[in-house]
């Protein structure tokens, strides 16, 4: 299943995406996609719902502006380095315990929304990853069991201020949570959807030319390795996000090293998944 949030007159409502590709608005369900309705079941609990009530659920235009498909997590949870070829176009050794650093939940906004180039910055970059959802509370999780905690994939570009990052002191999270800097979707798509997230292949151009395109299957932890091991640290809760990583092609690796700039246009997408268009302005 497709899960799907859109926006229409001034509010945010859950929806679906049908057989048909068609998009319904399943608001008379009656819940947000938040930890609640994961946490509940939430999933299975729709399913059911829409056995005997998909007819009467509205159709919803498709110029209708999508929002994240996932009410704000408790936090998201980014791996760094996670693709062989990315540590090596950054110049970083292959990490033997995966990279983890967290990215503000303020910094969340919609698949096609516009990404903001912060105040101060000259270093703007992009980064197609594969985020992970997850769908039970996860604690002390083993990799056995990891993959029941999953409730489905998105797309997000971890978009990133490499100066903030990388230049200045403390933690990467600086150049991670900007405004903007987390836009999330089109959609979320459920477990069962997805025959094997670590075969996926992922992609962004900017303005028209292809910057990255490779395939999760370079990823150098895989996701139930994450999961476990980012349990043994905290408690993942429903909702929560995981983002997997992203590979080679960004612009901190290129030689000359090239940046976004207003006006520039990124487009990126995963198989199953969907695709996102976000237009970069400046900060006002």
């Amino acid at each position: 299943m497709k899960l799907i949030r859109f926006k229409s007159s001034g509010k945010i409502k859950p929806g679906i995406i049908n057989k048909k590709g068609e998009w319904l608005d399943v608001s008379r369900f009656g819940e947000d996609y938040n930890e609640e309705f994961f946490s509940n079941n939430g999933i299975q609990r729709l399913i059911t719902w829409l056995s005997g009530n998909i007819d009467n659920c509205p159709k919803v235009s498709q110029d209708e502006q999508l929002a994240p498909p996932v009410c704000r997590p408790s936090k998201i949870v980014c791996v760094g380095l996670n693709y062989a070829q990315h540590a090596k176009e950054s110049g970083m050794q292959l990490p033997k315990e995966p990279v983890l650093f967290f990215k503000s939940t303020s910094a969340v906004c919609g698949p096609n929304d516009d990404v903001i180039i912060p105040k101060n910055s000259t270093k703007t970059d992009w980064e197609v990853e594969l985020a992970v959802v997850i769908g039970k509370k996860a604690s002390y999780v083993n990799e056995s069991d990891a993959m029941s905690h999953v409730a489905g994939y998105l797309v997000h570009n971890d978009v990133s201020e490499r100066e903030f990052q990388l230049e200045r002191e403390g933690q990467w999270v600086k150049g991670k949570s900007n405004d903007t800097f987390a836009p999330l979707g089109p959609w979320l798509v459920t477990t069962d959807e997805i025959n094997d997230p670590h075969d996926l292949r992922l992609w962004l151009k900017l303005n028209g030319e292809m910057m990255q395109d490779s395939n999760t299957s370079d990823m150098v932890f895989k996701i139930p390795e994450l999961i476990s091991y980012i349990s043994q640290f905290m408690t993942l809760l429903p909702g929560d996000i995981i983002s997997t990583g992203t590979p080679f092609g960004v612009g901190l690796g290129l030689d000359p090293q090239r940046y976004l700039t207003p006006g520039d246009v990124m487009e990126l997408g995963i198989d199953g998944l969907g695709f996102a268009k976000q237009t970069v302005i400046k900060y006002e």
